[in-house]
This record gives C-alpha cells, structure tokens and sequence, in this order.
C-alpha cells in the first residue's frame, strides 16, 4: 500500500469532518430541524423530574389520590411525547442522508475514472473499494447519530446542570466536580483512539484486496493448489485487523468505563448528602428525588461521549481517507483544449509521428534512466507499423503514450500534425482505438463489451466489428449478442475475449489504430481469418501494432525495432531480416538472453552471421507460403 497516510496534513477531528460541509449543505435544514426536534425531546426528559417533585411535595404528601393520577398522566404524556420527537427525527434524517452517501460514492467513482492511469498503477484496488463502502457508510452513521447527538447531548448536560443548580447549588457543585476529569481524559483518549481507527480502517483495506484477488484469481489459487497459502495470508492479514479491532476495544472500554465511573460516585457522593439535608430539613424530599432523578436522566447524555467521541473519530479518519483519493489531481486538459476539439487537416508531418518522445513513469526518480529514450517515429497516413523488440523493451509502455494513458515525459506525439498533449482527451479518444493485451471485458453483455469502443454505434456496426474480428461464436451464445459474459469474461474462452477486445477496437473505424499483439490468443486457423479480415481494416486507417510473431509482422508496411527503450532500426520486414541481427533473432523465436540489449555479432547472448541468414531464409520461406495460401484463399 502506498504511503498516503504519512503524506497527509494532520487536522484536528474538527478540521477533517468540516470538509463534508459542501455534501452536507443540501441538506442542513433537514439536519437543523432534526437536530432541533431531538433536543426538544430530550429536554423534554428533563421536565419528568419537575413532574415528579410536584407529585412528591403536593399529591403524594398531601395523600391527594386525584393528583396523584393526574402526575401519572403528565409523566406519560411526556414520555408519548418524546418517543413520537425521536421517531420523527429519523425520520427528517432518513432520506436526505442515503443522498449524501450516494452523492459522496457517485463523486468518488467520478473521480477515479478521471485520474491518471500512473494513479491506479500504485492503488490497491482493495483500498480504493473500503474507501467507497464502508468508510461511506461509516460517515452515514456519523451523519445520522453522533453529529446530532453531540450537539443535542451538549445542550442537554447545560441544562440539566442549570436545572441542577437551581434546585440546589451545594448539590450542584458536587456533581460538576467530574467535568475537569472527564475533559482531561476525552482527549488523551481522542490522540491514541484516532491513530488506532485509522490503522484498522486501512487494515480492511488491505484485507479487501486480499479477498478480491482471490475471488479474481481462482483458476491460479485451484490450478496451482496455493489455496493454503491464500488462507494463510488472509489469516494473517485477519489477525492484525482483530489485534488492532481488540486495542480499539480496550480504548473504549477504558474511556467508557471512566466516564461511567466518576458521574456515579458523583451521584452516590449527591444521594448522601442530600439525605442528609432532607433529614435536617433542609431539603424537602420532592426537591431531592427531583435533584436525582435530573442527574439520572444526564446519565446516558455524559456516559455516551465516549462512544460518540469514538464515533467522531472513526468517522474524521474515514474522511480523511475519503478526501486523500479525492485530493488527487484529475488528468488536467491543458489551455488549448479549450479552444475546442477541430483536428488540424493532414499535411507534411501526417499521420502518427512521434518526435523525441522520452517516458519515465511519475513515481520514477528524477536522475533514473527513462523507460523510453528520444524516440522518432513516423508513421505514413494509411500505413501500418509493427513494433517489434524484446520483453521489457518498451513496447505496451509506447503505445500507451499515444491515447495519453501516459503522459510523455519529454518531446510530444503529433496526429496528422497536431500535438496529442494539446487536444481535448474526448477528440484524442474518438480519433485513436486501442486493443490490448490482455483483453479485459466487464459484466456485461458481449454486444454492450464491443460497442463501448464506439458511442453511438448500432446493430450495424457491432455485426461489422464481429465479422472483422472473426467473432462468430457470438451466435452461437445463449442469447447471441445479447449474452451476459460475466464478470472479467471468464465464461468466454482467452481467444474469445481476445477476438471481442479486437472487435471493441475497430467497431468505430478510427482513424488511427493501437494494437498490443491483439492476435497472441488465437490458434493458428483462427489467427489467419482474422487476419485476413484485419487487413481490410488496417487499409484504411494508421496503425501501430506490437507483435511478437511473424505472421502479425506481415499485417505491416513497415517495421520498427525498439531496444532498450530506444528505436534501433526501421525498414521492412525483410530489410530487418538482413540488416539487424537482433531482429532476426527476435523473429527466428530463440531464447536469447541479451535479445534487449542487442550488439555487434558476436556479443553474449547474439546469434552468429550464419545463424542470422539461416533465420532469415526460414522465415522468408513461411512468409512467401502465407502469402500464397491466402491468395489461394
């Protein structure tokens, strides 16, 4: 997990939960009127022991069976009374404050699709998922008890002890003795409480992640047989949450079982002497039930601020985890986009160039070598480029940089002449497609996983994208385009997905194309189908498309090698075949070691002069028999 915590301000509780006033704004008359009604009603608690002395001192003493009734009938009235405020008051809250929640989730999603990919690349997905749930729902419970009760309990304890004092001073005294105590030990209990909230919350983060990789990766955890060592480390992760869990226990045992303690010796302390005033007859006894009955009725406000206080924290650390997502920049358009989305008409520097491009991810030292180093490349428009190089060598790092998932260090990347860095992300997204790796569908239907590739596209336009892609499994689904594929895809096939992630590519014919090996799935038979069908697509558009095989190799006009993060040689496939040892090697499909850090012949790990020409007839030979074979076709 990143080390976000120990990069925040310190706020005090106060601070952190006033950064929710711009959520809670829209519903502060609710809040106000709740708050209101709720103190209402518990004032009206403290009317019950006035009620009382009365029946004491007059009906009671007096022996006046009729008034006796009548206090009983007050008393009940007041209790219907207050019961009927405190419903009303979840009530007020109820609605109002499941619109909050939501609105914080709705922003928080918001903003997570708005930020840099470099952003998720250091996220546990575990951590941002705690974040949107159950810290969420741990400021709805803030929202609907402790921030209420706080206010109505403070105002509650001042006029109980007002009331207090005007019935007896002496008395008075003697229970406003803990306060000095109480205060003291609230807010030791305030620092050390805060830092252990904050540990376990983001402990449940980390157990998330854990879960959710599990759940992710079963066919890995039962393929391998390593669910043993899953439960081991969810185990251990589960401990530390129960440790920290138990030490926030303990806390608020402490703290609560201090604040019972004191207010109840306070009140022994009252009874006593009280007792004895009433007997020296310097009390009547109405006035003292009513005195004890008042400081019995201020228990539950003064021996709740322990468990509100701890409320209050939990809820300051969870919004101080809510905003540390929130307080990271989205991706910033620059001025010019401003200006608006027209593109600049093709001219001599047309197509997809790129012009000195050097990459270092953001997190990277700044004295570090770069990913890629001045790169220049251009592609022709309407040409198609393979880029070719060793694992590691910067390839899915340099096509990344052209849908700016990435920003470019240094240089700039140009499509039909204009800077991507200085066009509106939405135009960037409409001209360039892309299709990874990996092809990572969402639970949803396979017609809904292909159109996203262009918004608005039709039945049309899906059928097309299918057709290219070779996807003709589709009908043969239970509900045909219309079936759900699950979530991650996993009820399709590795080259299924494959095929619909290419297809979610090219269904809005872009004008420019980004392909990271789309083909590395497929099986032989399948490969040359789509293939022959990408063919047509790649005739019509500007494309950059990673390869690995030489049969993805042939899709191309022209090819790059890419080497240590820098480009080392371009030419066609058969110019490469014969200039570039590394390339040659790379294409024959042997293991070599030092195949990214290429070199003269001769160096560790290259092949011989003859071993090169070997490798380039052979593959000169499968290419000419692909070629007549699909011309057969």
């Amino acid at each position: 997990m990143p080390e976000k915590h120990a990069a925040t301000k310190e706020r005090s509780t106060a601070q952190s939960l006033l950064r929710l006033w711009p959520y809670v704004r829209p519903v502060r008359h609710r809040l106000g009127s709740a708050a209101l009604v709720a103190i209402v009603a518990s004032c009206l608690g403290l009317v019950i022991p006035l009620v009382l002395k009365w029946m004491v001192d007059g009906p009671v003493t007096h022996r006046d069976t009729g008034g006796i009734w009548l206090g009983a009938l007050y008393l009940l009235l007041l209790g219907i009374a207050e019961a009927v405020l405190f419903g009303f008051r979840r009530w007020l809250v109820a609605r109002p404050l499941a619109g909050v929640e939501a609105s914080m989730r709705a922003d928080l999603y918001r903003h997570l699709q708005r930020l840099p990919v470099a952003f998720h690349d250091r996220w546990p997905s575990g951590q941002l998922l705690s974040r949107g749930t159950t810290d969420l729902m741990l400021l709805r419970m803030f929202f609907a008890f402790p921030l209420t009760f706080l206010l109505v309990n403070a105002v509650t304890i001042l006029a109980g002890f007002v009331i207090l004092l005007l019935q007896d001073w002496s008395l008075g005294l003697v229970l406003l003795a803990p306060v000095v105590p109480l205060v003291i030990l609230c807010s030791l209990f305030e620092s050390r409480y805060t830092a252990v909230a904050r540990q376990a919350q983001d402990q449940v983060g980390d157990l998330t992640t854990v879960v959710e990789e599990g759940v992710l990766g079963i066919r890995i955890i039962k393929g391998f047989g390593r669910h043993r060592s899953q439960s081991r480390a969810f185990h251990a992760l589960a401990g530390k949450l129960r440790t920290t869990e138990l030490a926030k226990a303990r806390l608020l045992a402490a703290i609560w079982a201090l604040i019972m303690t004191l207010p109840e010796l306070a009140i022994g302390a009252a009874l006593v002497l009280g007792t004895i005033q009433v007997a020296d007859g310097d009390l009547s006894a109405g006035t003292l039930v009513a005195f004890l009955s008042t400081a019995l009725a201020l228990r539950w406000p003064v021996e709740s601020i322990g468990f509100l206080l701890a409320m209050s924290q939990e809820s300051a650390t969870a919004t101080e985890r809510f905003f540390e997502v929130m307080d990271v920049p989205e991706e910033v358009e620059d001025d010019a986009d401003a200006a608006g989305s027209g593109s600049a008409a093709p001219d001599s520097a047309g197509g997809l160039r790129f012009e000195g491009v050097s990459f270092r991810y953001p997190d990277a030292e700044a004295d570090s070598v770069p990913v890629l180093d001045r790169i220049d490349l251009h592609i022709r428009p309407g040409e198609t480029m393979a880029l070719v190089g060793a694992t590691g060598s910067g390839k899915t790092t340099l096509t990344t940089l052209v849908p700016r998932l990435h920003e470019v260090t240094a240089g700039r990347i140009t499509l039909d002449g204009q800077d991507v860095g200085l066009m509106p992300r939405a135009r960037l997204r409409e001209l360039v497609s892309v299709a990874f790796e990996e092809p990572t569908l969402f639970s949803a239907s396979v017609g809904e996983n292909v159109l996203m590739g262009a918004e608005g596209a039709g039945e049309e336009a899906l059928g097309r994208a299918l057709d290219v892609a070779q996807a003709g499994f589709v009908k043969d689904l239970p509900e045909g385009a219309a079936t759900q594929v699950g979530e991650q895809g996993h009820s399709l096939s590795g080259g299924q997905r494959q095929r619909l992630a290419l297809a979610r590519a090219v269904v809005g014919r872009p004008r420019f194309l980004v392909l990271d090996d789309p083909l590395s799935a497929l099986d032989v038979h399948t490969e040359a189908l789509v293939e022959a069908a990408l063919r047509r697509v790649l005739g019509g558009t500007t494309a950059l498309v990673v390869a690995h095989r030489p049969s993805t190799v042939l899709l191309a006009d022209r090819v790059a090698l890419i080497s240590g993060g820098r480009i080392t040689a371009v030419g066609t496939h058969q110019e490469l075949l014969r200039t570039s040892e590394e390339y040659a090697w790379l294409m024959s499909g042997a293991e070599a070691s030092g195949a990214g850090e290429a070199g003269p012949a001769g160096d560790a790990g290259m092949p011989t002069a003859a071993e090169v020409v070997e490798a380039a007839e052979s593959i000169e030979a499968a290419a000419a028999t692909d070629t007549a074979e699909e011309n057969a076709r």
